[in-house]
């Protein structure tokens, strides 16, 4: 540890006490009733993480729909981060990253035809809002509600991610966590995210150990499933491009703006393309300079073919916005995630297993 490290950490700690500290009151009041967590007549499924971002929360979200929207009449309510508007709205055709935030609009384009999506800061106000409005729902999907305890989901669901486990992690600001571990308990089921494809049963077991969960929890693992490359603007685009036909002539811009880019960065190294990386924040709102350093880094680049690939979700954000330059239309490229749950030998099954906890 070098000098500075040991400075911040000393400087830091106090700190974290004292966060985790205002954090443990506040559960106290939930757990003790001075605070009111409120259920409703219709299931709801909170899904959400007790450290900052970075766990996979829209990706399994959009697993539970993808699962579950032809056997439940479905609804799904975000606080909508980073929008630019106030109190509950409905997702429609015209929504934009700015009127309901950038996942929540992900959302409602993969789902919306069979799902209702809606926003709202307060979620107990939105739940209410949702029965309202769509009286024939059967389950309402909380997403990134574990920290929003004024709502009690007949089933919660806590996301780990396997290369940050929380058991390694400290209370912010010293480190990612929002709660302490003991937080863990309040979930029924505990998903660990981004795992190898071929994790080894030893290295759940590990991990299992690590959580100690109580015999009413459940532990599955899951990994991510990339698809392939689809244009972020299809009408500008006249031709299909396949990663596995790129080769060490060609050269790939990856451009990220998500919490934790290091799994969408680690895929293409498979790949024997070259490959430069222009990183931005989570959830970044791409300005015009934003879009003019893009512009630039394209161009700068050299090869025998020249393409963007971008997140998923970074890609909602970019193909709303007004200023992205026309030249650049063709020739950028989102790659959707998908979620897969990888056996484990705990004899669980996530969705039967959600099912049954919803029905009970």
């Amino acid at each position: 540890m070098t000098k500075l490290e040991k400075s911040l950490k000393y400087i830091l700690t106090p700190m974290s006490w004292l966060y985790g500290s205002a954090v443990a009151l506040r559960n106290k009041m939930f757990d003790y009733g001075l605070l009111k967590e409120i259920s409703f007549d219709i299931p709801v499924v909170g899904v959400g993480n007790i450290t900052v971002g970075g766990t996979g929360k829209t990706p399994h979200v959009e697993y539970i729909l993808e699962c579950l929207r032809y056997k439940r009449n479905i609804a799904v309510l975000s606080r909508g981060y980073k929008r630019k508007t106030k109190g509950f709205i409905l997702a429609t055709s015209k929504s934009t990253p700015e009127s309901i935030g950038d996942e929540p609009l992900q959302i409602y384009e993969k789902f919306g035809g069979n799902v209702k999506v809606a926003v709202c800061e307060s979620r107990v106000k939105g739940v209410r809002e949702l029965i309202r409005e769509f009286p024939k729902l059967d389950l309402i999907v909380l997403d990134d509600s574990f920290q929003h305890r004024y709502i009690k989901p007949k089933v919660n669901i806590m996301l780990m991610d396997y290369t940050h486990p929380v058991y390694t992690d400290n209370i912010l600001p010293l480190g990612r966590m929002r709660e302490s571990t003991g937080a863990v308990d309040r979930a029924d089921f505990v998903i660990t995210t981004k795992c190898p494809p071929n994790i080894s049963a030893l290295d759940m077991r590990i991990v299992s150990k690590h959580l100690n969960l109580m015999p009413y929890q459940k532990l599955y693992f899951s990994t991510y499933d990339y698809g392939g490359l689809i244009p972020v603007f299809p009408d500008d685009c006249p031709y299909r491009v396949l990663l596995e036909n790129l080769t060490s002539e060609d050269t790939v811009l990856l451009l990220t703006g998500v919490a934790n880019p290091r799994p969408f960065v680690n895929h293409f190294r498979q790949y024997p393309f070259r490959r430069r990386v222009l990183y931005f924040s989570d959830h970044h709102d791409f300005s015009k300079a934003d879009l003019a350093e893009i512009q630039a880094k394209y161009r700068a680049n050299t090869g025998k073919r020249k393409i963007i690939v971008t997140t998923e979700k970074d890609a909602v954000r970019l193909s709303h916005n007004p200023y992205f330059p026309h030249d650049l239309k063709p020739f950028i490229f989102y790659i959707p995630i998908g979620v897969r749950m990888l056996e484990s030998n705990f004899g669980y099954d996530f969705i039967p297993d959600l099912l049954h906890a919803i029905n009970k």
